[in-house]
């Protein structure tokens, strides 16, 4: 019986210990991204994406394709800095087979604290991202606040996107 209990512990284990690895590995990899931009290394930065992810950033019109992210992030990147984003906190998720992981981050960042959140794929050079989400955080207190100074820009640009149904 104690050789049982003793084995199911070290399984239990060593899958726990497998686990944070790739989580670790994870983790490296968003920290590297985001030390790439603070360092403005283009190469670094947009070789930890994969060539078909998407960046949607903060503005409601940034949902950049990889092409298209690349071409509106370089003049930033030729300036020797892009953004700054230091991580407050992250979590990850893996799906069984660990060949793809969710996440979402706290970022101190030059416009306060975002969050980030995106999808991470396993491919043969490592984890890439692959999907990548920032938003600005907003407390609850603050949000009617908010949308009144946005609200002119929210009505033309339904407006425009409504019209795109028709």
């Amino acid at each position: 019986m104690k050789k049982i209990i003793i084995s199911i512990l070290m399984i239990t284990c060593s899958f726990s210990f497998a686990q944070q690895k790739d989580n670790s590995d994870i983790d490296n990899t968003l920290e590297k991204w985001h030390k790439a931009a603070a360092e403005a290394n283009f190469d670094t930065y947009f070789g930890l994406m994969t060539s078909n992810s998407i960046f949607i950033g903060t503005d409601p019109t940034e949902n950049w394709s990889y092409d298209d992210f690349k071409v509106f992030a370089k003049p930033y990147f030729d300036k020797g800095k892009a953004w700054s984003f230091t991580t407050l906190e992250r979590n990850i998720f893996t799906e069984e087979k660990n060949q793809i992981a969710w996440f979402d981050e706290l970022l101190d960042t030059q416009m306060g604290i975002c969050r980030g959140s995106g999808i991470v794929e396993k491919t043969s050079e490592g984890w890439k991202i692959r999907h990548y989400v920032l938003s600005i955080a907003i407390p609850n207190e603050n949000v009617k606040e908010i949308t009144a100074l946005k609200k002119t820009f929210d009505t033309n640009l339904m407006s425009v996107l409504i019209g795109k149904k028709d």
